[in-house]
This record gives structure tokens, C-alpha cells and sequence, in this order.
């Protein structure tokens, strides 16, 4: 009976809809070449802020990252292999082609000492705040 109850798992089976449509109107359909959006984790330490990309079947040579106006941006290519004359597909899920993602930072960052790393696929990037960025604490007086 639990199975049957609204929302459970009906949320995300439509998110999944949304998603898929949203990408059909955009003419991102999956195992297609032209764009697709790798998934990217963003968050922020009291140092730095974290950047974490899925980016699986690229070479890091394919990948390029820069950073202007507060404005980061990791882009790149995914290139098709080479099919047989031959072979027949029955599921063509894996998206090809060039991707763009852009993220504003939230405030000032020291752009020379933004590092980068590439591993297993997951592109890692750490940018550091800058002093006035990290922000301070202000001790509070007892009267």
C-alpha cells in the first residue's frame, strides 16, 4: 500500500520528465551530437569555494577552464567514436559534442591561485576567497 501513496517517487519520476522535455525543446536529445551539460557540485568553504564536474570519456587536454569578471566557465568536448559500418544500436544514451558551464561567483576570489585537478573523470576546482571575502568576526561588548 505504501508504493501506491502520491509522492513516492512520483517527484521524481516527474522531475526525470521535466528534464528529458526540457532537453527534447532544447534539441539536447540524449546520444545526439551538439550540446550537453555535464552535472557539477558547487559549494563554499570559509577559505575557498569547491567545484566538483562530472565529466567521464573527456581527455583534460578537451577541457578548458577560465575565470573573468567573477564569472568561472569549464568548457569542452566530448568527441563520438568511431562506429563500425556494421553495428546496430538498441539504446543510445551517452551525449556527444561541446558543453559550456557558468557559474557567478558570489564575491571577490584570488583569480591566481585557482587550482584545478583532473581525476577519474571529476574535474576539481578550488578557488580561493580573498581576504575580504572570508569575512570577520566582531566580538561583541558587554555594557
Amino acid at each position: 500500500m505504501r508504493a501506491l501513496l502520491p509522492g513516492n517517487g512520483l517527484t521524481t519520476l516527474r522531475n526525470e520528465m521535466d528534464r528529458l522535455f526540457d532537453r527534447l525543446w532544447e534539441g539536447d536529445v540524449p546520444g545526439t551530437m551538439g550540446e550537453w551539460t555535464p552535472v557539477l557540485d558547487f559549494s563554499e568553504t570559509k577559505e575557498s569555494f569547491l567545484m566538483k564536474m562530472e565529466v567521464p570519456g573527456i581527455d583534460s587536454k578537451d577541457i578548458k577552464v577560465s575565470l573573468q569578471d567573477h564569472v568561472l566557465t569549464i568548457s569542452g568536448e566530448r568527441k563520438k567514436e568511431e562506429e563500425e559500418k556494421d553495428e546496430r544500436f538498441y539504446r543510445l544514451e551517452r551525449s556527444y559534442g561541446t558543453f559550456t558551464r557558468s557559474i557567478r561567483l558570489p564575491m571577490a576570489v584570488d583569480e591566481k591561485k585557482v587550482n584545478a585537478i583532473f581525476k577519474d573523470g571529476v574535474l576539481s576546482i578550488s578557488i580561493p576567497k580573498v581576504e575580504a571575502g572570508k569575512g570577520v568576526f566582531v566580538p561583541i561588548k558587554t555594557a
